[in-house]
Parts: C-alpha cells; sequence; structure tokens
C-alpha cells in the first residue's frame, strides 16, 4: 500500500491584505444572491440530459451506420458536456446545496464517460486544487515514462516528439482514469489510500454497480439491440472508442493548457513549507482563458476561468465572470499576476511548454 503523503504548508506571505479585500468584494458580490446553481444553469443541466438520453434512444432505432454511429457519438458528446457542465461543480457540493444530491447526480452524469466520481472527487479537490503542480502531490502530473510534465521528471528520448502525439495522450487521459487510475485507487495502491474514499462492502459495491452500469450503458445494450437493427458489432465498437476518445481530448483541452501556460513548478518541500503563500502559489500555477465566442463559456463549466476556479472552488462556476473581474482588479491593486489570455495564445503557449518539457535536460532529475 502507498504511504500517505505527509501535509504541505503554506506561509502567509503578506497575503492577508489581498485575501481580505478578495472576500469583502466577493461576499459584496453576492449579496442576495447564493453560491450554488441557478435557475438557468439547472435548465441548461436539464437540457443536456434530455439531448444525451434522446440521442441514446434515437442510436439504438437506427438502421443505417452512418446515423447510428452519429448518434452515439452525440450520445458521449452530451454526458461529456453534463460532466464538465454538472459533475465539476458536483464534486465541490456547490451544484446542489445537499451533499447527498451532488453526490447522486455526479454518480449518474459520469456513467456515459465511466469515471468514478468519489475517486476523481479526491484526486480533483484533495491533491490537486491544494498542490496544483507540486511534484507527486498534485496527482494529475504523475510521472508516466510516456508523457514529461514537469522538469523533475525523468527524461526520456522518445519525449522530444511528445508535443507532436500529444492529442493521442489526451484521447487516451479518461478511459485511462476510468480504467487505470480508478483501480489503482480502489485497490489501495495510491495515496488516495489514506483518505478512505468509498470504504467497506458498499462502497465496493458502489464502485463495481458504476462499472458495470458504464459497461452496459455503452456497450452491452448497443451490442445487443443495434444488430437486431442491421448494425453491425465493430460498427458499435468503433463508435465507442471513436466517441470515448474524442470526449476525453475535449475535456483534457479544456483543462491542462491552464497549468502549463507560463507556469511554474515546484518540487516537494524539505521542511513541508512552501517557499510562497496560497494565493501567489495559486496565480503562478494557472491562468484563466477567454472563449471565442464569449457565449461559449456556458458550456465550458468554468474550466476556462481555471485560475478563478481554484481562488473560489466553493462557488458555482456561473459566477466565475463577476469573480474573475474582481481578482483582476484586486490583482493589479496588492501586486498579484493576475493572467487572462485568449484560447490561441492558450495553445501557442502549451505548445512551448510540450516542447520545452521534451528537450533533454543538462542533467536528468
Amino acid at each position: 500500500m502507498v504511504e500517505s503523503l505527509r501535509p504541505l504548508a503554506f506561509p502567509a506571505d503578506g497575503e492577508q491584505a489581498f485575501h481580505q479585500a478578495l472576500k469583502r468584494a466577493a461576499r459584496a458580490y453576492l449579496a442576495d444572491d447564493h453560491r450554488y446553481a441557478d435557475g438557468w444553469l439547472l435548465a441548461r443541466a436539464l437540457a443536456l440530459l434530455v439531448l444525451c438520453v434522446g440521442f441514446y434512444a434515437l442510436s439504438l432505432m437506427q438502421h443505417d451506420a452512418w446515423a447510428f454511429f452519429g448518434c452515439y457519438f452525440l450520445f458521449v458528446m452530451m454526458g461529456m458536456l453534463l460532466n464538465v457542465v454538472v459533475n465539476h461543480d458536483a464534486s465541490h457540493n456547490v451544484f446542489f446545496r445537499a451533499p447527498w444530491a451532488n453526490r447522486l447526480v455526479g454518480r449518474l452524469v459520469t456513467l456515459p464517460l465511466g469515471v468514478d466520481p468519489d475517486f476523481w472527487r479526491v484526486r480533483h479537490v484533495d491533491f490537486h486544487h491544494v498542490y496544483a503542480n507540486v511534484e507527486h502531490y498534485d496527482l494529475d502530473t504523475e510521472e508516466n515514462g510516456i508523457f514529461r510534465q514537469t522538469p523533475f521528471q525523468r527524461w526520456r528520448a522518445h519525449m522530444r516528439y511528445q508535443h507532436r502525439y500529444w492529442p493521442l495522450i489526451a484521447a487516451l487521459s479518461l478511459p485511462y482514469v476510468a480504467w487505470i487510475f480508478d483501480w489503482s485507487d480502489r485497490l489501495g495502491k495510491t495515496p488516495l489510500a489514506a483518505k478512505h474514499v468509498l470504504p467497506g462492502r458498499r462502497g465496493w459495491a458502489v464502485f463495481l454497480a458504476s462499472k458495470v452500469g458504464h459497461v452496459l450503458l455503452v456497450l452491452g445494450v448497443p451490442l445487443i439491440v443495434a444488430p437486431l437493427n442491421g448494425i453491425d458489432v465493430s460498427t458499435v465498437l468503433l463508435a465507442y472508442a471513436v466517441s470515448q476518445m474524442c470526449a476525453s481530448l475535449l475535456v483534457v483541452y479544456l483543462l491542462l493548457g491552464t497549468h502549463w501556460a507560463q507556469a511554474q513548478f515546484y518540487p516537494v518541500p524539505e521542511t513541508a513549507v512552501m517557499p510562497h503563500g496560497w494565493y501567489r502559489h495559486n496565480f503562478s500555477t494557472a491562468c484563466d482563458w477567454l472563449t471565442t465566442p464569449r457565449w461559449l463559456r456556458h458550456f465550458t463549466g468554468g474550466l476556462n476561468y481555471h485560475l478563478t476556479h481554484h481562488l473560489f472552488p466553493g462557488w458555482s462556476h456561473r459566477h466565475y465572470p463577476a469573480l474573475a473581474a474582481i481578482i483582476e482588479r484586486l490583482a493589479a491593486q496588492h501586486g498579484m499576476d493576475y493572467r487572462c489570455i485568449g484560447y490561441r495564445e492558450l495553445l501557442r503557449q502549451q505548445q512551448q511548454f510540450l516542447r520545452q518539457m521534451g528537450q533533454a535536460p543538462l542533467v536528468q532529475p
């Protein structure tokens, strides 16, 4: 079993004035509103759910291979958007007010992608959010031998091409989480073992039921029904593989570049105390980016306001545009380096980062 990681501390680092000003401005903005999803966000989520179920039902009615492929693909894409718009907030307990409701909706909307929401939530909230870009602590940047994400990881010759094969890695990321990370976490092979996620027989039952439910939903039922309509089994398998990979590609393209674009990476401090405060750490490891056209932000789940999300994880993403404006204004007043860039610039800096990490270091870590 993997030993638990010792907690790391962030010193005050002269951030108290910024912290107080930010909290005051956020409270003033919220006023008579609340931190959770509102009617418009709930309506958007319901519309995505109807589309997801509708495209799934339509796919099972098709007699043409291309029609089946298109409907099935759209079913998985709607499931991906449900995860982005709903599950990300639910993992932070800010979609609904009741934690049990967030857990329930998270487990339901993750069925099309097969990722266990409880293990993902702990990885995301307890490790990535607390220790973004800290080696060994941010589990999103774990060393894997295929893809080098930090200057502290061992370089291999094939990594000089990682800026070219990066899309394939992104396309396989969510399936890898579903079938490798989830099972590694479940079997106690990762630092999540100390968190006792889904403990006991009941936890195992919930975990296995979700995995079986995913397989039955995305493969079992289509493999039974589609051949009855003249759709070849190979078409079903191809639709499954392509749609899962495309969903993964889109999700990862929304996420990881925000922690690579001119971002800093940190080794584990010997004293268990980070060299800077919590706010400065987040400003140095994440940025916001703007969607083009602007209305697309309604379907990113707030992931484009990624620095804002790290500073306000306990708020629904519907508040992020207003909160980002507050952060930008106060950061300028308190000497914080707020960064907000366009998506094309994000991709350019992402490619620059991948090339840099793909170069052989003078000294191997």
